[in-house]
């Protein structure tokens, strides 16, 4: 890659000592097998702890009732940033936030538990379909 087009910021944070710092967090296998497990500038810094965007989705998605869910980090002081959850619920599910925020309780670390959840009817997305987290974080901030 010689870089991003018409990007040269972009290109000489992504290009470094020869490598392409992609931005991608993950894990390789015993057998060599790389597995993407999240992006860096999505982590949660609470209190000093980080919390992974993808952990906390993953236990969202095993909720009854849990159609679709981002979670992601705003500003928040003194802690540094909180989370946030925003969850579609399936149709004709019956879900409020202290039930999603009672179950992530029973499942996972205090400081990862969602200090805001959203009910939404949808969650922006690209083109190609992802998730705009970088959406969710704007609509936050204007509250």
């Amino acid at each position: 890659m010689q870089g991003y087009w018409r990007r040269p910021q972009e290109s000489s944070t992504a290009l470094r000592g020869g490598w392409l710092h992609t931005g991608d967090v993950g894990r390789m296998d015993q057998d060599g097998y790389v597995y993407i497990t999240d992006r860096v500038k999505d982590m949660i810094n609470v209190s000093g702890f980080k919390v992974w965007p993808a952990e906390v989705e993953q236990y969202l998605y095993k909720m009854p009732g849990v159609q679709e869910v981002a979670v992601y980090g705003i500003a928040a002081a003194p802690q540094g940033e909180q989370v946030v959850a925003a969850v579609v619920p399936k149709a004709g599910a019956r879900l409020s936030a202290d039930d999603i925020v009672a179950y992530c309780r029973a499942n996972i670390a205090a400081y990862k538990v969602p200090a805001r959840v959203d009910l939404v009817a949808e969650l922006p997305k690209s083109p190609s379909g992802k998730i705009l987290k970088r959406v969710l974080r704007e609509q936050a901030a204007r509250g």
